[in-house]
């Protein structure tokens, strides 16, 4: 198809030719390149020190034109590939919203003004049944005291558990808020910063000179609560994994083939003013219970007093 061309078309495409390299575009023809702006910090990061302004390049010159700021539609393939679905599941929740007149169940009233933690371990090299009897002795204890438990307890993997709750414990401060009532008050008073109204009437039922209540947990045992804020296992729970593979030397130059389990435990962590609510609730539960009657004294009608063989 090449002989079809014009005779000047195949001189240029020839690399051979001179005017092959001569018509070639060069760096300097296309401009100054436009180099993509330099990430900073931003204003609200815990790492800015007020000194991290943002300075101008020192390869930048004044002529030189400035990048153009990200395109939403380029960002869409990633935040919102299937803008379709997204768009169905907000139709839905709409129309949920609607059908409930607005109305939140107990479960989304309860996520609202309740915080709770879920943290699950990674997997350790032991079975269900040694790790199982550990999570039984840290449920419904604070989580200091279940860690107290672990760190003086004999089992093996009792360490690794106490580095979990550890674990669990920061997380459900730092993502959850969890534990921060009487801290934030004492900074609030000490001038940290100024409350503005909702978060005036948020920590009004937390006061630190709260005098505090004995609690009933589901178990039927009673402790002493003297912050409403601190945290507690409510429940923990095992996973059974899969098998390991390991190596048994014996003599003569045999071996054995171990197959050690691995187990993980899962941990869920809430707030003492949870557990003051389930116990209100089992309460009024009782309460509201009928007495118990013994039957009517009646007379016995409907029979004979003779047998019938």
């Amino acid at each position: 198809m090449d002989y079809f061309r014009p005779r000047k078309q195949l001189d240029i495409l020839d690399p051979l030719n001179k005017d092959f390299l001569k018509r070639k575009p060069t760096a300097a023809s296309q401009g100054p390149q436009q180099l993509p702006p330099q990430g900073d910090l931003a204003p609200s990061s815990i790492f800015d020190e007020g000194d991290s302004q943002k300075k101008p390049a020192k390869d930048s010159q004044p002529g030189q034109p400035r990048v153009s700021p990200r395109d939403p539609t380029v960002l869409a393939a990633a935040l919102d590939p299937n803008p379709e679905a997204r768009q169905r599941w907000q139709r839905n929740q709409i129309i949920r919203n609607v059908r409930n007149r607005g109305q939140l169940t107990k479960a989304q009233r309860l996520a609202r003004t309740e915080r709770e933690s879920l943290s699950k371990s990674p997997f350790y090299t032991t079975s269900v049944k040694k790790l199982m009897p550990l999570a039984r002795q840290i449920a419904g204890k604070p989580i200091e005291e279940a860690i107290v438990q672990m760190r003086f307890s004999k089992k093996k993997v009792a360490r690794d558990v106490k580095k979990h709750l550890e674990f669990a414990r920061d997380k459900a401060i730092v993502e959850r808020g969890m534990g921060l009532a009487v801290a934030t008050a004492e900074y609030n008073r000490a001038g940290g910063i100024d409350e503005s109204d909702d978060v005036a009437e948020e920590n009004a039922g937390q006061d630190e000179q709260w005098p505090g209540m004995v609690v009933e947990d589901k178990k039927g045992k009673r402790r002493f609560v003297s912050d409403t804020s601190s945290i507690y296992v409510d429940e923990a729970w095992v996973g059974r994994g899969s098998y390991s593979m390991d190596y048994d030397h014996r003599a003569r130059g045999k071996t054995n083939l171990m197959r050690p389990p691995e187990t993980s435990i899962t941990v869920r962590l809430k707030e003492e003013a949870t557990r003051i609510r389930l116990m209100d609730e089992r309460e009024q539960k009782r309460q509201m219970k009928k007495v118990w009657l013994p039957l009517p004294d009646r007379p016995v009608t409907a029979q004979r007093q003779y047998c019938l063989w």
